[in-house]
């Protein structure tokens, strides 16, 4: 049984990746598919058009990894200088294969072009490297074995990348990481801080350990992620969902759930089974609570629909928010909030409603009413509930935090 855990390192070539011209998506495809046949990423480097940048990347990737995998750098121009960086790394010449110019000519001869001299050095390989053959375009990738470990490199054009990769080096690495299983699992959490969630996970956080559980924020959004490794599959998937469990147990309702799943697709399964309608009411998010709700499909069957009621006008003659709860509270407020989702609900003729009103800022606060300050009412047969929230941070993040606390409270009210 092979004990050591088989590592990767991944090499982004190319000064358009470094410049911020070109998103590095090939990466992120890589570690994806690595993960799946069981060979985690631990580093990724991302360096120039350069031979000495590459070369001293080499050497890094291959402390850190059993499989050094590169991207881009294999074209035919001068700047294209991986090839060359690989000769070098492994202290050997480049020499032209008459097997792969005859492929490179017919390639151009398919396509009725005639092929640029340039093109010879795609042709070439270190000595000891063997080719990768690129079914989707003329750079070929390489392949190499170096003191126990395998380097590779691929294109950078992603579809040639990614078909290169799917066809000839995740059956390679599964066969080299027999004996070592990783399973991924993903809980979704809203409610609480990253810092918060960190410290009731305590040791459950610990670096180096089996199963590891790392954590994303996003928008509000924690994801923790739990990375189970062990021998085999069946042992991996049993690690995991202890770990799974037991994560559960400490976070409660603040799990609301798995994958990617969004608050906005938990809310509709849960009006879906209880058989509930929902309308909305909003004022500083705009329209975003809807947009979220409608990007799920099938959100036809659960929602009704809704109003943007920016001005006090509209609140009144639409939502029939009384006057003098305006004027004797303002727009942002609890009574104001309540009256919203309420009027909504009853105009709708839906079982649920919420309604959103806040300052989005940059301006409009006051020491009273600061920047951030948002009502969000949840309105249905057995009440209203209007929390408030305070979210100190800029224009579009205040209106997506309102947006997504919304359908949370939401969720939380129809949690059975």
């Amino acid at each position: 049984m092979n004990h050591h855990l088989k590592k990767a390192s991944i090499i982004s070539i190319g000064n358009e990746v470094l410049s911020g011209r070109t998103v590095d998506t090939n990466a992120a495809y890589i570690a994806r598919q690595l993960r799946t046949v069981g060979v985690p990423v631990v580093s990724s480097y991302t360096v120039p058009d350069e031979e000495a940048a590459i070369q001293r990347a080499l050497q890094l990737a291959g402390q850190d990894a059993d499989v050094v995998i590169t991207t881009g750098g294999l074209g035919p121009t001068d700047d294209d200088l991986t090839r060359q960086a690989f000769a070098a790394y492994l202290g050997v010449d480049l020499v032209l294969q008459g097997d792969l110019l005859a492929r490179l000519r017919e390639f151009f001869e398919r396509r009725g072009r005639a092929m640029a001299e340039k093109n010879t050095i795609q042709a070439c390989l270190p000595t000891g490297a063997t080719a990768i053959e690129n079914e989707m375009g003329t750079a070929p990738g390489l392949m190499v074995e170096r003191e126990g470990r395998l380097l590779l490199a691929l294109p950078g054009v992603p579809r040639e990348m990614r078909h290169m990769l799917d066809t000839v080096v995740v059956s390679r690495l599964r066969a080299m990481a027999s004996g070592q299983s990783v399973v991924v699992r993903r809980l979704r959490c809203y409610g609480a801080g990253e810092s918060n969630i960190a410290e009731m996970l305590g040791q459950a956080m610990r670096r180096g350990r089996n199963p590891l559980v790392n954590c994303t924020a996003s928008a509000g959004i924690i994801t923790l992620e739990i990375v189970a490794t062990g021998p085999d599959r069946g042992q991996a998937e049993e690690m995991a969902s202890a770990e799974e469990a037991a994560l559960r147990e400490i976070l409660g309702s603040l799990v609301y759930g798995t994958g990617d799943q969004s608050l906005a697709e938990v809310v509709g399964q849960r009006l879906t089974q209880s058989g509930r309608t929902l309308a909305v009411a909003e004022s500083c998010t705009g329209g975003l609570l809807a947009k979220l709700i409608t990007d799920v499909p099938g959100a036809s069957r659960y929602f009704a629909g809704g109003w943007i009621a920016y001005s006090n006008e509209i609140k009144t003659r639409e939502l029939g928010v009384p006057q003098e709860l305006l004027d004797a509270h303002g727009a942002v407020s609890e009574p104001v909030a309540a009256a919203m989702a309420q009027g909504a609900r009853r105009k709708a003729g839906a079982d649920l409603a919420v309604a959103i009103t806040g300052i989005a800022g940059p301006t409009g606060g006051s020491e009273q009413k600061p920047v951030g300050l948002v009502y969000i009412a949840v309105s249905g047969q057995e009440g209203t509930d209007t929390p408030k929230y305070v979210f100190p941070q800029d224009r579009s993040s205040v209106r997506l935090r309102a947006a997504q606390t919304a359908l949370d409270t939401l969720r939380l009210r129809l949690e059975v």
